[in-house]
């Protein structure tokens, strides 16, 4: 192509405001956990009109804490996603639970909500669904299949007793400020994990968070309760240590270490001032692949209408009846124009981790087709509509440049 261009995939987008933010926040004398990671918990709770929010170091941990504080382990079972990243899957390892994955839906990336039921069991103890590329999932057909599986549900603590189903746990890795039949991603699901990773809508370099409705438990208690998971389950944080003779603290029980820094949270108390017009630039972008895109036989996902709003992270496109190799090809005529793409995503029973679980990716023949033929066009508020054409482009030419590669390859 001429005018060769260097589009990158996934950049932050970090501006001054949030270089100077983190300068204040060295120069406060405080960078761990302390009074802005506390004002970032509020106004995301605030913002995603949840009961609460606890931030942490990643969407995993935010996962893994919620199994754990749901009491969540071995002998139990948790259904996920087949097509997601490994982040869905393995807090559920972690804790020794069992993972169950669920093929999606023909010609969706999501899961198959028809097939769900028929894995339920007695073990079962919570779903993890995925809100891929910032689309939510259809949460109320998730809960109208877990209602007709009540009579499977055997709560086993106090906290699993308030519920009279199989808990839902939100991966909304995705999804921070979508929202579904009106409702915010984080006041929807009964638990909701977030990711704040340097290639995602809102960041804070790394970082994520576990949000919850109200359940009927204790929302502050269950709080302190996360937060002594995060800090080696010590009953004082490092900021009420430091008041006067307040430095004698307890060890409750053998925890982890996976909390959030002041430093983070000042990029992210900037990045949510500036999210509203971030979305909505997201929002500009797609429209302008929707319509550059609308001449060809690709299938985009949509990210918009009916009853949900997306947050616009990633620009999932199939090109219909075309084979992993053509994929391929596309992927590498266009990393030749300068720009980079990705795949969202390889279905977990491809990789050796959950091969050796006994996953066999002939069980997902819905997950394959989908993961053969995607790919992901770059979308991020650093691209300037004619870096959107430039790409749209560079999409087309690789249309017509693949089959020749396919076929030289094949040779």
């Amino acid at each position: 192509m001429d005018d060769k261009r260097n589009i990158a995939f996934s950049p932050p987008d970090i501006g001054q405001a949030e270089i100077d933010a983190v300068a204040d926040a060295m120069r406060s004398g405080w960078i761990t956990t302390g009074p802005k990671t506390k004002e970032l918990e509020r106004k995301l709770t605030e913002f995603t009109g949840a009961a609460g929010v606890a931030c942490l170091s990643s969407a995993t941990a935010a996962l893994e804490c919620a199994l754990r504080a749901l009491g969540i382990g071995e002998g139990d079972e948790v259904i996920t996603s087949a097509y997601t990243y490994t982040a869905s899957c393995s807090p559920i390892c972690h804790v020794g639970a069992t993972p169950v994955l669920v093929d999606t839906a023909p010609g969706s990336f999501e899961m198959n909500y028809a097939e769900l039921g028929d894995l339920i069991t007695e073990r079962t103890k919570a779903i993890v669904p995925v809100d891929i590329a910032g689309r939510m999932c259809d949460y109320d057909r998730i809960e109208g299949v877990l209602a007709t599986k009540r009579v499977l549900w055997k709560p086993e603590n106090d906290l699993q007793r308030l519920f009279d189903r199989v808990i839902i746990v939100a991966d909304a890795a995705h999804s921070l400020g979508a929202d579904y039949h009106g409702r915010k991603s984080g006041s929807v699901a009964d638990f909701t994990t977030f990711s704040f990773h340097a290639v995602k809508n809102f960041t804070t370099a790394e970082g994520g968070a576990l949000a919850w409705r109200d359940a009927g438990f204790d929302s502050d208690e269950f709080y302190r309760g996360i937060m002594l998971q995060s800090l080696h389950g010590q009953t004082k944080d490092a900021l009420a240590k430091t008041q006067a003779s307040a430095w004698e603290y307890d060890i409750a029980f053998p925890g982890w270490k996976c909390n959030m820094t002041d430093i983070q949270a000042a990029i992210g108390l900037v990045q949510l001032e500036r999210y509203p017009a971030l979305l909505a630039r997201r929002r500009e972008i797609i429209a302008r692949y929707e319509k550059g895109l609308a001449d060809t036989d690709a299938i985009l996902l949509g990210h918009y209408g009916g009853w949900a709003n997306s947050s616009g992270h990633l620009m999932l496109v199939r090109m219909p009846r075309k084979s992993e190799a053509f994929r391929n090809a596309v992927i590498e005529v266009m990393a030749e124009d300068g720009v980079a793409t990705n795949v969202h995503y390889k279905p977990l029973p491809l990789f050796t981790a959950y091969r050796t679980l006994g996953f066999d990716i002939a069980d997902y023949p819905n997950a394959y087709r989908q993961y053969c033929c995607e790919i992901t066009l770059p979308l991020h508020t650093k691209l300037s509509d004619d870096d959107v054409d430039y790409v749209v482009a560079s999409f087309k030419r690789a249309l017509i440049e693949a089959d020749s590669r396919v076929l030289q390859e094949s040779d």
